[in-house]
């Protein structure tokens, strides 16, 4: 059985362009011009989006399973 696909977001009005992201994962984010934004909105599922999301200090990065919301995390 194939894993579901993730998608990522990074909400560009509330990013604050900390970098935090691109460091923890540079494969799957970048700094692009004032803001974050992934590498790629679709991934499989990768526990360095999930941190990523988790550390955001801005709550700006969203990762869904197709089903719902899977980070950030509680």
């Amino acid at each position: 059985m194939r894993a579901v696909d993730w998608t990522v977001e990074v909400d560009p009005g509330l990013c604050m362009g900390s970098g935090m992201c691109a460091a923890l994962a540079p494969d799957l984010f970048r700094l692009e011009a004032a803001y974050a934004e992934p590498v790629r909105g679709r991934i499989g599922e990768d526990e360095r989006a999930l941190d990523a999301a988790d550390s955001c200090p801005a709550l700006a990065i969203t990762v869904r399973d197709g089903t719902g919301t899977v980070g950030p995390r509680p």
